[in-house]
């Protein structure tokens, strides 16, 4: 594992269901070539983690060049490990291949295939009984204020945490806010905004003391520029697809390269 450096920034994408698997494979290996040299990755001390979550089918081109510079995750996941659920692809499956991570209730889950937040607890909980990170996706619906959109927002960790803590399994938890009103949006929600809500998320956070060493990254129309904007007040960026060109990738993880080493250590793999 190495030495975790004082903060270890997150640098995450999920591809959806943009790519062919000819194309997402030519990118995942651009993604790793990138990762494997830029300073930012490259090395076990490396100050950030970068994590590319694929469709299905492509997640063993993925890992084939993954290497140790990108961890590679599912972008979602059975209730259940094991049993008659046709269609499901299970954690213990996806921690078999090698994957790190998976997405669990993102806003698309939610809206276009009704996911509960009794299943986004459940699928917690699956992930993390199966050494996976949860990439835990919140965010308020309406535009709000920050402080109301913190409320909902903290209520939904809970909310998806139930069941884990219930059961006594913990792990790494990666928060990602995203502002359903903003995914998908031409700009995302105000730098104002952002920072003012993820800093009220990460008090919570703090606080709790099973998530003192989560992480809390920023999505919704998350591109390159951003990160140095937010950078004093979130542990990373969820990227959609802005990072379709792999350079793009490059420049956030240059910004993620200058921003100060500060705050207190978050725990990494």
């Amino acid at each position: 594992m190495g030495t975790v450096p004082e903060r270890t920034l997150w640098v995450g994408v999920s591809l959806k269901m943009y790519f062919s698997h000819a194309r997402a494979a030519s990118w995942c290996a651009q993604i790793a070539e990138i990762a494997r040299t830029h300073p930012a990755t490259a090395g076990p001390d490396a100050p950030v983690k970068l994590f590319v979550i694929p469709s299905f089918p492509s997640i063993p081109a993925a890992l084939a060049v993954a290497g140790d510079a990108v961890l590679v995750g599912g972008q979602d996941l059975a209730t259940e490990d094991v049993g008659a659920y046709t269609g499901e692809v299970s954690g213990a499956e996806l921690a078999e291949l090698g994957c790190r991570v998976v997405e669990v209730g993102h806003a698309e889950r939610r809206r276009l295939f009704g996911e509960t937040e009794d299943v986004v607890a459940a699928k917690t909980l699956a992930a993390l009984r199966n050494r996976l990170a949860p990439v835990l996706c919140i965010g308020e619906a309406d535009v709000a204020d920050p402080e109301a959109a913190a409320a909902e927002c903290i209520r939904q960790i809970d909310s998806a945490l139930s069941l884990a803590r219930e059961s006594g399994i913990g792990g790494q938890i990666i928060v990602a806010y995203e502002p359903h009103w903003a995914i998908g949006a031409a700009i995302p929600a105000s730098d104002e905004h952002i920072r003012r809500v993820c800093m009220l998320i990460r008090a919570h956070l703090d606080a709790s003391s099973d998530l003192s060493q989560a992480a809390i990254i920023y999505g919704g129309s998350a591109g390159p520029g951003l990160l140095t904007s937010i950078g004093d007040s979130v542990d990373g960026v969820f990227l959609g697809r802005f990072a379709h060109d792999a350079s793009a990738v490059r420049s956030v993880l240059d910004e993620a390269l200058a921003l100060p080493a500060a705050g207190s250590p978050r725990a990494a793999f």
